[in-house]
C-alpha cells in the first residue's frame, strides 16, 4: 500500500483547537488523536472521518494526506522511547504526565544524549518554579524567555545542526508555538524538533493532548508507584514513525510482540492484586513472568540522576534494545531472575 499519513503540520495551523472542533462535527477525539500520531493508519480510517478533517482544515484531501514522504527517527538511546514511541525528526512530541512523574528528568536525559550527538538544545523557560526545571536549564545550550527570542535564537543557530527545543503548554494554549513553527517553516527552517510539556499536569485529562502531534509519551502512575522509571506507558505512547513503512520490519515486529505481551501482563497483574498468584491460570504463568521481565528491562538508569540514585547512567542503542527485547519475548531469558534485569543498560 502507498505510504500515507496525515499532514499534521497543516492541521496544527488550520485547527488549533482540534478537540472541540472534532467533537462538534461528530468525530471521536480519541480517533482523531490516534490518526495524528499514526496509531491508526490513514489507510484504515473511515472515509467520512478523513473528509470531515479536510473540511475542518478547509483543505483538499490531497493537501491533508501526504504520500510517499519519509519520516526520520531520532534515536534517543532510551529503551522504552525508541522501541514504543520514537521521535520523528522535525516533528512535535507531547509529554502527558501529572507532576512528579519524571517528565523533566526524561527530557533532561534526552537533551544530554542528543547534545553528545551534535544537536543544539534549547528551552523556552516556563513561568514559575518546578522540581527538576533547574537541572534542565543547566543542561541545555540555550535558554530563552519569549517566543520572539526563541525565533531569533533559532535563526542565529548553525543551520547545519539539528535543534531540539522544549517549551511549556502555556504557549500551546495561546497558539504562539504553532505560529512559531509556521514562521520557521515559511523561512525554510525544518531542523527543529519540538517537545511540549505540561508542568501543571492538566493535559492528562484532555482527549487530544496539545492538538495534532507526531509523537505522544503518556506517563504511567502505576509505574511511578512501583518506582519503575522511566515511567512511560508502553501501550498508550505512540508515534507516526511506527506506521510500519518508516521502520525496519524487524523493529515493527518486535514492538508489536512486546506491546501484546505487556498488555496481557498488565491484565494478569490485576488478577494477582486480587487473588495473588493463584489467580493466574497455569497456561498464563509463562506470559506473566515474561511480561515481568520485559517491564523490568525497560527501566533504565539515567546519567542525570546519578547523584540521586548512586547508579551509573546507561545508554542503549536501538539495535541492542531490539535484540534484548526479542530474547525476552521469545523466552531466552526465562531462567534469568527478574531483579537482574532492573535498571540495567543492555543485557550482557
Amino acid at each position: 500500500m502507498e505510504n500515507l499519513r496525515l499532514n499534521v503540520s497543516l492541521l496544527k495551523k488550520r485547527v488549533p483547537n482540534l478537540t472541540s472542533a472534532a467533537r462538534d462535527v461528530g468525530l471521536r477525539p480519541a480517533t482523531v488523536s490516534n490518526l495524528c500520531t499514526g496509531k491508526i493508519p490513514v489507510g484504515r480510517a473511515e472515509v467520512k472521518t478523513i473528509v470531515a478533517l479536510a473540511s475542518l482544515a478547509k483543505c483538499s484531501l490531497d493537501e491533508l494526506i501526504l504520500r510517499g514522504e519519509s519520516v526520520e527517527m531520532i534515536e534517543t538511546k532510551i529503551k522504552v522511547l525508541d522501541l514504543f514511541a520514537p521521535i520523528a525528526k522535525g516533528g512535535t512530541v507531547g509529554l502527558v504526565a501529572r507532576p512528579s512523574m519524571g517528565q523533566l528528568v526524561i527530557l533532561n536525559e534526552l537533551f544530554r544524549n542528543l547534545k553528545k550527538e551534535g544537536y543544539v538544545t534549547m528551552l523556552l523557560k516556563p513561568e514559575g518554579e518546578y522540581p527538576g526545571l533547574k537541572e534542565v536549564i543547566e543542561e541545555v545550550d540555550i535558554v530563552t524567555h519569549s517566543i520572539k527570542e526563541t525565533y531569533e535564537k533559532v535563526k542565529e543557530a548553525d543551520q547545519q545542526k539539528d535543534i531540539v527545543f522544549a517549551t511549556d503548554r502555556e504557549h500551546v494554549l495561546t497558539g504562539e508555538i504553532f505560529d512559531l513553527q509556521e514562521k520557521l517553516q515559511e523561512e525554510g527552517i525544518y531542523n527543529v524538533t519540538t517537545f511540549l510539556v505540561d508542568l501543571k499536569g492538566e493535559v492528562v485529562d484532555e482527549n487530544i493532548p496539545y492538538g495534532p502531534l507526531e509523537t505522544l509519551w503518556y506517563f504511567d502512575a502505576d509505574l511511578v508507584a512501583r518506582q519503575k522509571y522511566p515511567a512511560v506507558n508502553p501501550i498508550y505512547s505512540t508515534s507516526t514513525v511506527l506506521e510500519g513503512v518508516y521502520l525496519e520490519e524487524f523493529h515493527v515486529s518486535i514492538q508489536q510482540r512486546a506491546q501484546k505481551l505487556l498488555r496481557r501482563y498488565r491484565e494478569l497483574r490485576s488478577l494477582v492484586s486480587v487473588k495473588e498468584m493463584e489467580g493466574i491460570p497455569a497456561t498464563e504463568l509463562q506470559t506473566f513472568h515474561r511480561g515481568e521481565r520485559l517491564e523490568a528491562y525497560l527501566t533504565q538508569p539515567f546519567f542525570v540522576a546519578e547523584s540521586f540514585t548512586g547508579q551509573k547512567g546507561e545508554t542503549v542503542s536501538i539495535a541492542d534494545t531490539l535484540k534484548d527485547v526479542q530474547s525476552i519475548v521469545s523466552g531466552s531469558m526465562d531462567i534469568v531472575p527478574v531483579e537482574s534485569l532492573l535498571y540495567i543498560g543492555k543485557i550482557q
